[in-house]
């Protein structure tokens, strides 16, 4: 295409110093060909398509880190392959927790909408009415999905503080919900990392 990036370290210099046709020129000669590799891993062309278009984004946002002796070809097919890896593992844990939230929520829809209506406002009434300081700490740990030591940092408090805050919302909001603390906790703050929080 270009005669400029007919070696490989022309090429890293000019990825280097940041210029577009060189990363054209990259995509143009990688694309097709990882995005093969890519559905051979994952046996979807949108999952492999959205793999190779990842690792192309990152590696032009990291190219000025790039050394002369790096092996383009076989720093893209590895990233590739790293990324796969991490979206099975995302997938994984996905798939997981969704079972464990199914698991968990299926008997109180068994019991019916008037007992789920009736605990959802229970624990939203208990919530509201947690004293201020701690109400504000289990907010930002189950709405906002901070955890312990970012809500510390957050409030300026120690994590202890945030710990014994939590453990007083927890015993007020059982006496309300019961066994069923959990549950309840799931339909008001949703399957993320705050949800994990509160399974585990």
């Amino acid at each position: 295409m270009k005669k400029e990036f007919s070696t490989h370290l022309k090429l890293i210099k000019h990825l280097k110093k940041g210029d577009e046709l060189a990363y054209t020129y990259l995509v143009k000669t990688y694309f097709k060909v990882l995005c093969d590799y890519a559905f051979g891993l994952s046996r979807d062309h949108f999952v492999a398509e959205d793999l190779v278009q990842n690792v192309l984004i990152r590696f032009w946002e990291k190219r000025k880190k790039l050394k002369s002796d790096t092996s383009i070809k076989s720093f893209l097919y590895k990233s590739v392959y790293n990324e796969f890896i991490n979206l099975y593992r995302k997938e994984v844990s996905t798939d997981k927790l969704r079972k464990k939230y199914f698991m968990t929520i299926k008997p109180l829809y068994e019991e019916g909408d008037i007992e789920l209506d009736r605990l959802v406002v229970l624990v939203k009434h208990a919530i509201e009415q947690l004293p201020p300081r701690c109400k504000e700490i289990f907010l930002l740990s189950k709405k906002e999905g901070l955890t312990y030591v970012e809500i510390a940092d957050y409030l300026n408090i120690s994590q202890k503080t945030v710990e014994n805050q939590m453990g007083i919302a927890f015993t007020i909001i059982r006496k309300k919900a019961r066994e069923k603390m959990h549950t309840i906790l799931f339909l008001l703050f949703g399957s993320n990392r705050k949800l994990k929080s509160v399974l585990n």
